[in-house]
Order: structure tokens, then sequence, then C-alpha cells
């Protein structure tokens, strides 16, 4: 434990190399992820159409998807004998980022959904009285369901930030290019490297507990 929190204090170039690797994949991923899920969400709720509780349902199942299965399918996609494999996806950063994005896609539509579904219906009553047009409709529910929709957010960067199997299957563990924190801490704990795998297992929960922390403040300032 005292040589992980030395590696720590000295800023361990592998250390920092690997954490600002993972924060800017993990971090893309969510706002990929993000930009497209949101929007479906805000669709689902405001839309009627046939289907709706179908659409739902695959969504909150496959919050449950394992990683490692993802991983297996994004592999055989990625891969050169693959239909993507021409873009070169597989071992590379990109593939990760894309596979998390996919990951967590089903995590932020659901939760974002339950956020808009909680808005007080009058909330669209009123918009709507008031001559908003239909983006102006949504974005007062938008408003109205931030919170939940930033806790939507933030627990989907916790989910890609800490996965193992898309990381290690679709990126190769590849020092120095494709390894991130769950990766790091896989190989250097088999290595025996305890206090390097001690030192990555810290910051990365000090990262899962900081954005919970900010997450907690700014929604206790809402309310």
């Amino acid at each position: 434990m005292g040589e992980a929190f030395h590696l720590l204090a000295s800023g361990n170039h592998e250390v920092v190399a690997v954490t600002v690797r993972s924060l800017g994949v993990s971090g893309s991923a969510t706002l990929l992820a993000a930009s497209f899920a949101i929007p479906l969400s805000l669709a689902i709720v405001l839309k009627s159409f046939r289907g709706k509780p179908v659409l739902l349902g695959f969504f909150n199942a496959m919050i449950g998807m394992p990683t490692v299965a993802l991983g297996l399918i994004l592999y055989l996609l990625f891969s050169k004998t693959g239909p993507l494999g021409p873009l070169h996806l597989l071992y590379n950063p990109v593939g990760i980022m894309l596979g998390q994005a996919v990951l967590i896609t089903p995590l932020i539509v659901s939760f974002t959904t339950s956020a808009l579904e909680a808005v007080n219906p009058d909330v669209r009553l009123l918009a709507r009285t008031l001559g908003a047009s239909n983006l102006q409709e949504a974005a007062a529910v938008v408003r109205e369901a931030s919170t939940g929709i930033l806790l939507a957010v933030a627990a989907s960067f916790n989910r890609a930030v800490a996965e193992l199997g898309i990381a290690l299957m679709v990126g190769g563990n590849i020092k120095g290019l494709t390894q991130v924190l769950t990766t790091a801490i896989a190989l250097e704990t088999v290595r025996g490297e305890i206090e390097l795998g001690i030192a990555l297992t810290v910051i990365l929960l000090l990262i899962v507990f900081a954005l919970n922390l900010a997450v907690n403040l700014f929604k206790r300032r809402l309310g």
C-alpha cells in the first residue's frame, strides 16, 4: 500500500498516461452516447407511436448486457474479416470509445426516459398555451428533467470507465495505445505488480466517487 501511494504521489508517468487515456476514451463515449440517447428519449416520451413499450423494454433489457458478450460482437464486427474491418477500429482507442458508447446508450435512454416521464404534464400544457413550438416545448421538458438527465449521464460515464470486457477484447490492452485503467489493473495484478494495480484502482475509485459527489452537490444546489 505504501508503494502504491508513493506511485500516486510521485506522479508516475505510466499511471498518469493510463488515467488520461481512460478519461478521454470514456468521456468521449459518454458524450457520443448522450448526443444520440437524449434526443431519442425525448422522441419516445413526446411522440405517440406503436411499439413504444417494446422499444423501452428493449433498452431496459440491454442495460444488463454483459460487457464480454458485447465485446465479442464488436470484435467480430471490427476484425479484418468483419463488415467494419476496413475502418481499422480493432485495437484502436476509437474502437473502445464506440464500444463503450454502444454499451451505455441503453442506460442513458432508460434513465432519461424515466426522468422525462416524471415531469409534470402541466409543463407541456403551459408551453403549448404560451404558443411554444415543438422544439421549445421539448426544451422546457428537458429543463425540468435536467437533474435526472445529469444523473443518467453520470451513471453512464461510471459504467463506461469501469467496464473491462469491451476495453480488453476490442482494445487488446496495448501499452501506450489502448491500455486503460481497468485493463491495466487486470494486467498488473496478473504480472504480480500489485503496487501499480492498487494505485490504478485507487485512481479509478477516486474518479467514480468524485463524479458522484459532484453530481450530488449539483443536485442539492438545484434543489
